[in-house]
């Protein structure tokens, strides 16, 4: 698991959780939910920025949304799945498209969850919480 040194002067490691997503406000709106849960947050905005960050090595959760540039998120999850480390790397696609084909795609891809835009931050927190282990969002 990778963890990043906190910053409030503790010694515990924060899980890391990497956006990608292309949408501004939303990349804002995450990290605001996920850094007061006690989340480390990284984002990055497009298919191939990410695939280079989680060619580097894997973050704790991808949060990944379907539509971003260079590479969709099907491409991005396709290609994760192959990397070494990349199977073992919980994925959570946060996306406007709610189509059950492109769920159906993601989850055979081995997307752990599919979330539709607009979301509750709650329920977002709790899925996150099981993804990453801890039964409740952050610590």
């Amino acid at each position: 698991m990778t963890t990043s040194a906190p910053t409030d002067g503790s010694t515990a490691a924060r899980p890391v959780i990497l956006i990608a997503e292309d949408e501004p406000f939303i990349v804002e709106s995450l990290t605001f939910l996920f850094e007061r849960q006690g989340y480390a947050v990284e984002s990055v905005r497009d298919g191939a920025v990410a695939l280079a960050r989680l060619a580097v090595g894997p973050p704790d959760l991808l949060i990944l949304d379907t539509m971003i540039p260079s590479e969709n998120g099907f491409d991005v999850l396709r290609q994760l799945r192959q990397m070494p480390h990349g199977q073992g790397v919980p994925v959570l696609v946060l996306t406007a498209k709610g189509q059950d084909s492109d769920r159906r795609q993601m989850m055979s891809l081995g997307a752990d969850e599919f979330v539709t835009k607009p979301f509750s931050n709650q329920d977002l927190l709790a899925r996150v919480g099981r993804l990453l282990g801890d039964g409740e969002a952050g610590s």
